[in-house]
């Protein structure tokens, strides 16, 4: 699907909708990051799926990461890199609150607003993975191998309430930004470097807080080189990879 898709397409179809009640994890924290399938309706507020919690409220959930969304394409990339995990045989690997199929960070725009189920959802940011991931998978640097590679999955923000089941469809209704997927704004926030035209023109957008601050030391530092690769360096720490 292409980011110029035009509104009213039908982008892709709900594979499953899954919540997770906060546990003891590891590192003396807590984690909701294993979420179970839902069967039926699932009802959508503020801030999220009703029945799904955070274990880390200061880093994880609120407005703007009410819902969480994972292509299940990246499944058979990750078998490939990692092997048969039991992680990866089933949706929620990555404690997402939606799985699909046929939609990446490729086809998706900041801001999108899409139509699911009676749901309107705002795309309002890339997912920052943290250590957590890597305890789920038993692989270190889990974190920055999904940032590196680019499969993130994102968030949304809730613009209207309502309910969303598994085989609903999501159809885009408005897209603001539409030179601006994911794939694109995700390598420019989290890898070093980046083209400083790219930056000034990232600014005007509906950024996070973090991320406008992030760019705003960039374009500052006037860091500019040739669009970054899969292996350049992550912006962050691995302290500072948090949701």
């Amino acid at each position: 699907m292409s980011p110029t898709a035009l509104v009213g397409t039908v982008l892709g179809t709900v594979d499953a909708v899954l919540t997770g009640r906060a546990s003891d994890y590891a590192r003396g924290e807590r984690s909701a990051i294993g979420k179970n399938v839902v069967t039926g309706p699932v009802a959508v507020g503020e801030l999220g799926l009703a029945g799904d919690e955070q274990g880390d409220p200061k880093h994880h959930g609120g407005p703007a990461k009410a819902v969480h969304h994972y292509a299940r394409d990246h499944y058979s990339f990750w078998r490939a890199q990692l092997g048969d995990l039991t992680v990866l045989d089933a949706p929620g690997a990555f404690g997402e609150n939606l799985s699909t199929i046929g939609i990446t960070e490729a086809d998706l725009c900041l801001a999108d607003r899409i139509q699911v189920g009676t749901v309107v959802l705002r795309l309002s940011q890339g997912r920052r993975p943290c250590w957590k991931l890597g305890v789920r998978f038993g692989v270190p640097d889990m974190a920055r191998r999904v940032l590196t590679t680019g499969r993130t999955g994102w968030y949304y923000a809730v613009d209207e309430p309502g309910e969303i089941a598994a085989g609903d469809e999501l159809t885009l209704i408005d897209r603001p930004h539409p030179d601006w997927p994911l794939s694109r704004l995700m390598p420019l926030v989290m890898r070093r470097g980046g083209d400083l035209e790219d930056v000034r023109t990232a600014l005007q957008l509906p950024l996070p807080d973090s991320w406008r601050e992030t760019l705003q030391r960039k374009l500052s530092r006037g860091t500019a080189r040739p669009e970054p690769q899969e292996s350049d360096a992550i912006q962050t720490s691995d302290e500072d990879w948090m949701d």
